[in-house]
């Protein structure tokens, strides 16, 4: 019998390329009367904004933008927008960036209403639904952050990211146009690629996934295996980078209905200490956690495989060639290894704590404890040594 669950999607999807024209059409809806545009300075210095800007204004209606937002959004980086948010008398927010503007959007949706500190969030029930209401439009094809109802932010003083989750803080519409990710420089594609195919991974083979999550996961593999490494080579390659987002976006509806896992746990504390980049940190971990949970995901990791298309009808034997398609799939597409990000192996043990007490923990597939932890961040540093 299959367990019973429950699957809640909150947002309207509008995807296709050009359909970034849609925008005025769902702010009307909205009843939008003054707009803040939540972004980062790189998208505003690469132009990027100005075409969301320039829709607006072929409208006649209200906005500013708040570009403040940094890598790894932190608590102050929330409160500050949500203290301009009430400042400007905003009634609706825009989304425009990777995850880091779009999961700080949906904090700010929360505290620009409800007040307070975005840490009083952490958990589940804090929430109440009056929240700013959201349209999210991604510019990489990553996080999937724009269609589920987390969002992660760092704690600044005690260095830890934290969780707050609710259907209120989901966008009310994702447009979701793989145009805007034709200029993404390769390096990126390449590290928001494998975040996105990490999603699929951990969504699908979670404790607590269900059979939709799981359809979502498995195929946002085969769109992503097939597409990521023209996408990367060839980045004008629309039909690549139309794939690319489609797997990203099958992906986040798989992991946002299940979970993730260690590859986040340990990925989290690694941004957390370093603040290091969330998708290389995804990108270099995830052999590691799978070649660990092998013993507890054989089937499911032997169905990636083929997803990936890897042809072997036993199952050990095709989960071990998938893990390997992986590690030459990072390789082939310029991804370094974990000595890139600066760690220090002393730190290992804290990561290791930190990465047990993430609240996705109980999620892997296969029990897990900090040792465990600590030996596969020496692992990946110790393999990292070894490539040269």
């Amino acid at each position: 019998m299959i367990n019973s669950f429950e699957f809640i999607l909150p947002t309207k999807i509008r995807y296709g390329a050009g359909i970034i024209k849609v925008l005025v059409e769902e702010l009307r809806l909205l009843e939008a009367k003054k707009v803040m545009i939540i972004t980062d300075k790189g998208l505003v210095n690469a132009g990027m904004v100005k075409k969301i800007a320039e829709i607006i204004e072929g409208e006649g209606m209200n906005f500013i933008v708040y570009d403040e937002i940094e890598p790894n959004p932190k608590d102050y980086n929330v409160e500050a927008c949500a203290k301009k948010a009430k400042e400007e008398s905003i009634d609706t927010l825009i989304a425009f960036g990777g995850g880091s503007p779009i999961d700080a959007a949906k904090a700010v949706a929360v505290l620009a209403k409800q007040g307070g500190k975005v840490r009083d969030y952490q958990g589940k029930g804090k929430i109440k639904d009056d929240c700013l209401p959201l349209i999210t439009i991604p510019t990489t094809a990553g996080t999937g952050s724009e269609v589920t109802f987390s969002s992660v932010i760092t704690d600044t003083k005690e260095r830890f990211k934290f969780t707050i989750k609710s259907t209120a803080i989901a966008a009310k519409t994702a447009i979701i146009d793989p145009e805007l990710t034709l200029t993404v420089p390769p390096v990126v594609t390449a590290a928001t690629g494998i975040d996105a195919l990490t999603h699929a991974i951990e969504g699908y083979t979670a404790n607590c996934t269900e059979p939709i999550a799981e359809a979502f996961g498995l195929y946002a593999v085969e769109y992503i295996a097939q597409s990521i490494v023209e996408a990367v080579r060839n980045g004008g390659n629309l039909e690549a980078r139309d794939k690319m987002m489609m797997g990203s976006l099958l992906a986040g509806l798989s992991f946002s209905h299940a979970d993730v896992a260690s590859v986040h746990c340990m990925a989290e504390a690694l941004g957390s200490i370093y603040d290091a980049p969330h998708g290389m940190c995804n990108a270099i971990l995830l052999p590691y956690v799978m070649e660990y949970n092998l013993p507890a995901a054989e089937y499911k990791y032997a169905r990636i495989a083929r997803a990936m298309g890897i042809e072997e009808k036993e199952d050990y034997k095709a989960a071990v060639k998938g893990i390997e398609h992986i590690k030459k799939l990072s390789k082939e597409i310029g991804l370094p290894g974990i000595r890139t990000l600066n760690v220090n192996p002393d730190d290992f043990e804290l990561l290791g704590e930190m990465s047990v007490k993430n609240g996705s923990n109980e999620s892997n597939p296969r029990k897990i404890t900090k040792d465990e932890y600590v030996m596969l961040f020496n692992k990946a540093y110790d393999d990292c040594e070894q490539r040269g």
